[in-house]
């Protein structure tokens, strides 16, 4: 009963994470390809090979997860296996590099912005590299049972079989596959802890030094204003002895005041939308960084543990929990890297109200049909009965 109730939970999430990633991804693509200045940057292209790895993902990995939860062990079913830990392999490595071309090329624009390292050119010859790496990845489990040598070996004979209750199984004897995850998870979380913790410190630095800049400019000016105002204000028999030079004195002194009030806040006002840039940044990069490490460490954790001691049934129930808890990625990356975009909120926001302004267009056109029907039948009810009433009178 609990695996029935195991089967059909993982299943419901599998198919929500479908659903769910699916519609987001395509919607940050059509937003994408709507705008051609959003294409043109590098930024973009990468976050958007991101997304169409996520699609990827929702339609061919996911799919096939679910079909290994629900489909009973047959004999037609080794081949199936092969194919899903071809695409387990595929997901983890083509996320993992993916997430770490982000980092980089957000690195690239916080430390360096004036000359940056990711042209255009470079950032296509950067995901080629990706786009073969993880091709590679899904080919390495049909390597490890010999699938593409000859067609009279037997994929049943290439397999570890293990003696465990649990029906979707499927275990090699080389494990290559798991030994390709493991290193480029690690490579790339502690490549986010480093970059972000570098653009985080870029940003403390120069915000720190121009805030330093700005109080010395507010302490020199307002040790300049601050005796003519007071000069102005303190003494008035020196200022009705002196007649006219009073007067041109006491506008002198508050226009150099109000000036330097008016300064001080706009200097404290920026120097609030920065902090609250920084925090903003922060919390983004914290997010990340979290959002990675929870879905992507614990497969890879128990890819260690298999690689260790081998698999059992307490392996494979963990394996397909935590696949689901790695497929969330495909729901959260849009949120991460494409809805927190300026840009991309104003396009969306353009959009919509598209969309509003012609459902209410569309509304009102209907109203207006419909009151011009209303004033036409009240009319003509009007003209009828003036028409009836003489008869009437005649009648009588």
């Amino acid at each position: 009963m609990f695996c029935v109730f195991g089967e059909v939970s993982l299943t419901g999430f599998l198919i929500l994470e479908i659903v769910l990633g699916l519609s987001s991804n395509l919607t940050v693509l059509v937003l994408y390809c709507l705008q051609q200045n959003l294409v043109s940057s590098v930024s973009n292209i990468i976050t958007m090979n991101l997304h169409v790895l996520d699609m990827l993902v929702c339609i061919c990995c996911i799919p096939l997860t679910v079909v290994m939860i629900l489909l009973p062990l047959e004999v037609g079913k080794d081949t199936i296996c092969c194919f899903h830990e071809a695409c387990i392999s595929f997901a983890s490595v083509a996320t993992a590099a993916n997430v770490l071309a982000i980092t980089v090329d957000r690195y690239d624009i916080s430390v360096r912005p004036a000359n940056r390292v990711l042209t255009i050119g470079r950032a296509v010859a950067l995901l080629g590299i990706i786009w073969s790496l993880s091709f590679f990845s899904f080919l390495v489990p049909f390597m490890e049972v010999g699938f593409f040598i000859g067609s009279g070996v037997n994929l049943q004979n290439q397999t570890v079989v293990v003696a465990v209750n649990h029906p979707n199984k499927y275990y090699t004897g080389l494990y290559y596959h798991l030994l390709a995850q493991i290193p480029i998870f690690f490579f790339t979380a502690m490549a986010m802890l480093v970059t972000y913790y570098k653009i985080l410190r870029a940003l403390n630095i120069r915000i720190g030094t121009h805030f330093q800049h700005n109080l010395r400019k507010k302490k020199k000016k307002s040790k300049n204003a601050v005796p003519l105002s007071t000069a102005s204000q303190a003494d008035p028999t020196v200022c009705g002895s002196t007649g006219v030079r009073a007067e041109a004195s006491a506008p002198l002194g508050m226009q150099t005041s109000v000036s330097v009030i008016i300064a001080l806040r706009r200097a404290m006002r920026r120097h609030h939308e920065r902090r609250e840039r920084q925090r903003r940044v922060f919390r983004m990069a914290l997010l990340i960084i979290s959002t990675f490490l929870l879905c992507w460490t614990p497969i890879t954790l128990l890819n260690i543990f298999i690689l260790s001691t081998g698999p059992s049934d307490l392996s494979s129930h963990l394996r397909l929990a935590f696949l689901v808890m790695a497929y969330g990625t495909t729901i959260f990356h849009p949120l991460l890297y494409a809805f927190t975009r300026q840009k991309l909120q104003k396009v969306l926001k353009s959009k919509m109200k598209r969309v509003v302004s012609a459902d209410e267009d569309e509304h009102g056109a209907v109203n207006l049909v419909m009151s011009d029907a209303r004033t036409k039948t009240r009319r003509h009810k009007k003209s009828t009965s003036k028409t009836q009433r003489p008869g009437a009178q005649d009648a009588e």
